[in-house]
């Protein structure tokens, strides 16, 4: 895809119990996020690092939300998440590849939870 046609967003919708982003695109696509596959998925250096090897696999988010969703200039949002999570930045390509790609995505989160020993619950509280 070139420049010129890279997809751009039309409408940006959270659901009211806020675990639920829905985004529709200017090329035709529509891709609805659990807030726990964005959290998960941040494009922030705490999750991602600052190359490849340094990648953070994130648990105990299954119950995450999203308190907010801010513009960065025209070309992303920052979203905040209730578990206080607020330095990704989703440009409109990274949503749009998330959307695009979510069944490989999710299951390498998936596999790579499994094979660190980690899952999706989140810690117990302890009393």
């Amino acid at each position: 895809m070139t420049s010129d046609q890279r997809p751009w967003p039309t409408e940006i919708r959270l659901a009211p119990d806020r675990r639920t982003l829905t985004v529709t695109f200017d090329d035709g696509t529509q891709f609805s996020y659990a807030a726990e596959y964005l959290r998960v998925l941040s494009p922030s250096a705490e999750v991602q690092g600052h190359s490849p090897d340094q990648r953070q696999t994130v648990p105990g988010k299954k119950d995450v939300g999203i308190m907010s969703i801010d513009a960065v200039g025209n070309y992303a949002v920052r979203i905040t998440f209730d578990d206080m999570h607020s330095t990704g930045i989703y440009s409109w390509d990274y949503l749009h590849r998330l959307g695009r790609d979510r069944d490989e995505l999710w299951a390498g989160y998936v596999s790579e939870l499994e094979a660190k020993g980690l899952s999706r619950e989140p810690p117990r509280r302890q009393r």
